[in-house]
């Protein structure tokens, strides 16, 4: 398995055109474990473009963890609660924390199946989180 971060160079302004779609899924995605010992089987968002999820075999995605103890403090962290309409619509099973300090690229191979999206309103928070995570203002 293979993962690269992508913190350097371009791929720290792309991150911010990344979410720019109206909608974003959220997939099961083989997550690799940081020191490369292994993987779980984990709810990730996609956030690449579709240009890029067209051309390329990588896909660029955050990771959601149902720890939510900072995720309406930390604003590199969105809550998504599973009992409104949005947090239906992302097909967790738990309320949830989208972890935008956590990017990670994944071979589009352990991409396993989408589970929900996110609707317009609440990807422009992730956009928000984004920058904050990556200091870009």
């Amino acid at each position: 398995m293979e993962f690269y971060p992508v913190l350097t160079g371009r791929m720290l302004q792309a991150a911010l055109v990344l979410v720019a779609g109206p909608v974003s899924y959220l997939y099961l995605v083989d997550y690799p474990f940081s020191d490369r010992t292994g993987s779980k089987v984990r709810p990730c968002l996609v956030v690449q473009c579709d240009r890029n999820n067209a051309r390329l075999d990588d896909t660029i995605v955050v990771t959601i963890t149902s720890r939510t103890a900072h995720a309406t403090v930390e604003p590199t962290e969105l809550l998504i609660d599973t009992s409104t309409p949005p947090g239906l619509q992302s097909g967790l099973l738990f309320t949830s924390a989208v972890q935008c300090h956590n990017i990670v690229t994944v071979d589009g191979a352990f991409v396993l199946r989408r589970i929900g999206s996110l609707p317009p309103d609440m990807m422009l928070h992730v956009n928000e989180c984004l920058k904050s995570a990556l200091e870009i203002h």
